[in-house]
């Protein structure tokens, strides 16, 4: 602690009380002061914060730094609205300020931003882009001081298009800067912090010192982790309100339609219930939180909005309903717990159907592996380079035709590689050229040109959802299939927990008019599903149903439910290979356990093995029925060397924002590519094969 500022060694000794730091803390000081890039990991509740602010408002006192000197980049609004009091107050510690800037920041709260820019500023990447294409906003003089950038949850961008949005951006920063601007990532437990690190440096990777700074963890007691059976959202229900009575309890699901069905039933078996998902208004979000905050005997429902580190004051118990998509995310969610002296982590799991049971039990058994998956960036984001060239001639008028690959520095994809995404965009007329400068075309103007380029600044196709009014209070928002579909009777939904009778529909507004209902809603959202299952956790899977049991407490019914799922797909596992079935009806099945993106691959690549009509399984790839056993191990002895990228369905195009600024062929490919898992459908094609008949 000797070398921080010694306001803020005095403010952190007798204001917060902290005789010393954590381990995390102190093992960042040096770094970051020596301005390093650097990646701090550590568990929710881990002091994270702490570790990158101190340090760096060390440096700002000690170097006199001026004017915005660092970006506190995080990907949740509300998270962003929970740090910014604890960030003023530790700014004002050595006379410097901290303010917000995010899509709810209003606009005269952001004119006073501008006229006198904050020490440090807390944002978003959307916000960010917003900065540097706005004609309100004289970029290169706010961000002429910017030293450093902290990234919160870096993980949580790494892995999807946000994450390449968020690189191409800081590099436009550290131009518009002119000079290199350190990098300190935030990052929960990953199982590959080094190359998350040379991510996050972007194109400075290979110039500026980097450090993964992750102390080892002390001793700690072993989390009580529970798997139970209970066969549906209403017995969950009943679980959850009879088990911890007088405790504040955290319920996980992943998918909106599970909240608000499992919060309907809490409330009706009288449980003081609060719910948060991303269709909820704001306003509802913010008074569920914080009553949750304060309440005792209650339970707060919720996806992943809450998973990473929103305060919501002490939490004794955290339920998950079925499994999480990852181990990281688990890990997420068992880290809100065990933060109060004399408590200990904890997560009972219950899983609503046999099959729900065996993922689960898959999850648990390699997390007591210790595994946790890499972070690893969408490959060839395409689109985001369309919509970061679009963007560099929004916010600097015209670009020269040879110069633009200076923006990024080199960094791929964003470098000349992606000259054929220019030419496509001058020949449709997205960028115009003239006199050997590039500048917003047309087309541009047309397809995202609304409400001063807003469509822009947003890496994500969002589904077009109603919102839901009930008088002036907005609810939220709902699919419009709910609006659509044949009903009987009145028109019913459940949003918020709530039952809401449909008054009224304004279908050019997208609005809908509600007043409230005795029950009987109903809830649903296209494309809210869980996700691909990983080869990793499909072949936890398989391991299961081998006999593998995690670690974990097991209730009977949980035990029993794992005794059927071994019974009903023992035939479709072998401990020396994978298994080939063929059903007395004819029906042949390779089971895989591969993942989904395997099986893709697999599927396209036994293109004339394969029945060519099937969903894509992560357990199965179903085959010809006439297929043999000979003309099969004839055929996959050449395909291990020949795959094939997965087929794309022209509808999925849609989800695909920018897609429309690429060539058609480009966009496929860039789908192609993300539904792909060549290296693991290699592996299962060279594992032997064994075929079995049922009888």
């Amino acid at each position: 602690m000797r070398d921080l500022h010694p306001s803020l060694v005095h403010h952190i000794v007798n204001v917060l009380g902290w005789p010393a730091l954590r381990p995390l803390q102190e093992s960042a000081i040096g770094p970051v002061l020596d301005g390093s890039d650097a990646l701090l990991l550590a568990p929710t509740a881990g002091g994270k914060t702490e570790a990158a602010v101190f340090p760096l408002l060390s440096a700002m006192a000690s170097a006199n730094w001026t004017g915005l000197s660092v970006l506190y980049v995080c990907p949740l609004k509300a998270l962003l609205n929970n740090l910014l009091p604890r960030l003023e107050t530790y700014a004002a510690w050595t006379g410097r300020r901290a303010a917000l800037w995010h899509g709810d920041t209003t606009q005269p709260r952001r004119r006073r931003i501008l006229a006198d820019p904050p020490d440090i500023l807390l944002t978003t990447p959307e916000s960010l882009e917003s900065m540097l294409v706005s004609v309100k906003v004289e970029h290169r003089a706010f961000f002429r001081g910017l030293r450093a950038v902290v990234v919160d949850e870096v993980h949580a961008f790494a892995g999807d298009d946000r994450g390449w949005h968020l690189l191409a951006v800081l590099e436009r920063l550290t131009r518009v800067a002119g000079r290199p601007v350190q990098r300190v990532g935030l990052s929960a437990t990953v199982g590959n912090p080094a190359d998350l690190l040379t991510w996050l440096q972007g194109s400075g990777a290979a110039r500026r010192p980097g450090k993964v700074i992750a102390p080892e963890p002390g001793p700690a007691s072993a989390p009580a982790v529970e798997l139970d059976h209970v066969g549906s959202v209403e017995n969950a229900a009943k679980v959850i309100s009879a088990l911890h009575r007088g405790e504040k309890r955290l319920v996980f699901c992943d998918s909106r339609r599970i909240v608000e069905q499992l919060g309907a039933a809490l409330r009706a078996l009288g449980v003081t219930t609060f719910l948060s998902h991303a269709s909820l208004s704001l306003d509802e979000r913010r008074r569920a939180e914080h009553a949750f905050a304060e309440a005792r005997d209650c339970v707060i429902v919720a996806t992943s909005t809450l998973e990473l580190g929103l305060d919501v004051g002490d939490l004794d118990r955290v339920v998950q309903v079925n499994s999480p998509g990852s181990v990281a995310s688990f890990l997420q969610r068992l880290g809100r717990t065990g933060r109060r002296p004399g408590t200990s982590r904890n997560c009972l799991l219950l899983a609503l159907g046999h099959e729900d049971v065996l993922s689960t039990a898959a999850l648990l058994l390699q997390w007591s592996r210790g595994f946790v998956e890499p972070v690893a960036p969408p490959p060839e984001p395409r689109h985001i380079v369309a919509q970061q060239l679009l963007a560099l001639c929004l916010q600097e008028h015209q670009v020269g035709e040879r110069l633009w690959p200076e923006w990024w520095d080199g960094l791929p994809p964003f470098g000349a590689s992606a000259a054929p995404i220019v030419r496509h965009l001058v020949e449709q007329g997205y960028l115009d050229s003239d006199g050997g400068m590039l500048f917003i075309g047309p087309e541009a103007e047309k397809r995202f040109g609304r409400i001063h380029f807003r469509d822009l600044t947003a890496v994500f196709t969002a589904a077009p959802q109603f919102t839901v009014l009930n008088g002036r209070t907005e609810v939220g928002r709902t699919d419009p299939m709910l609006l659509t579909e044949r009903v009987v009777g009145p028109r019913l939904l459940l949003l918020g927990g709530h039952s809401w009778r449909v008054t009224w529909i304004d279908w050019k507004r997208r609005r809908c008019f509600v007043e409230p209902a005795d029950g009987g809603g109903r809830a649903g959202w296209i494309g809210a599903g869980t996700g691909l299952v990983s080869f990793e956790l499909a072949r936890a899977a398989r391991d299961v149903l081998l006999g593998d049991d995690p670690p974990v407490a097991f209730t009977r019914r949980a035990r029993a439910a794992l005794v059927r799922a071994r019974d009903d797909l023992g035939f479709t596992v072998h401990p020396g290979g994978s298994v080939i079935s063929r059903s007395r009806s004819g029906d042949l099945r390779w089971w895989t356990w591969a993942g989904d993106r395997a099986n893709a691959t697999l599927k396209a690549t036994l293109s004339g093995l394969a029945d060519p009509v099937q969903r894509i399984s992560g357990t199965y790839v179903r085959l010809r029925e006439d297929l043999r056993p000979e003309s099969w191990r004839t055929a996959i002895g050449e395909l291990a060397d020949h795959l094939v990228l997965p087929e794309v369905d022209e509808r999925a195009m849609h989800g695909l924002k920018f897609s429309t600024a690429l060539p058609r062929h480009l966009a496929r490919a860039t789908l192609a590519a993300r539904l792909a898992d060549l290296d693991h459908a290699a592996q299962a094609l060279a594992e032997p094969h064994r075929f079995t008949t049922l009888t």
